[in-house]
């Protein structure tokens, strides 16, 4: 009797164990986040380290290989972009990439429409 209560225990032991795992899938990210975050560091604690236009490089890769993938770029990608375009004195392609951001977060209008005012003024903080 002993036994068949142990195989007992072990079975249900092993499908509860099954169940419990399979609920922890993960899923697939939403967003591409390619070398965003990097970028942002870099930016902030190397200055010297993330040139605008490497970095207009490597987010416009970057947004290539999101749209490539099926997913979307993550907030921010977009002005970011626009900010570094504005950096090295692209008026038109920083407007483009800013109403991009805003296109895809209109939640972000008000930031945005901020960043753009900045980028005009050549203000860069």
């Amino acid at each position: 009797m002993s036994s068949r209560l142990h195989s007992s225990s072990l079975l249900a032991l092993v499908v509860l164990s099954t169940i419990l795992s399979s609920g922890c899938q993960t899923r697939p990210n939403l967003y591409h986040w390619g070398s965003y975050e990097n970028l942002l560091y870099n930016m902030y604690s190397n200055a010297g380290d993330a040139e605008p236009n490497l970095q207009i490089e490597r987010l416009t890769k970057d947004i290539e290989l999101a749209l490539k993938s099926g997913r979307k770029t993550p907030p921010g990608v977009h002005a970011h972009l626009g900010f570094m375009y504005a950096a090295t004195g692209n008026a038109d392609m920083a407007k483009q990439a800013f109403e991009q951001e805003k296109e895809l977060f209109p939640e972000s209008s008000h930031f945005i429409d901020g960043m753009m005012k900045r980028a005009s003024r050549g203000d860069r903080s």
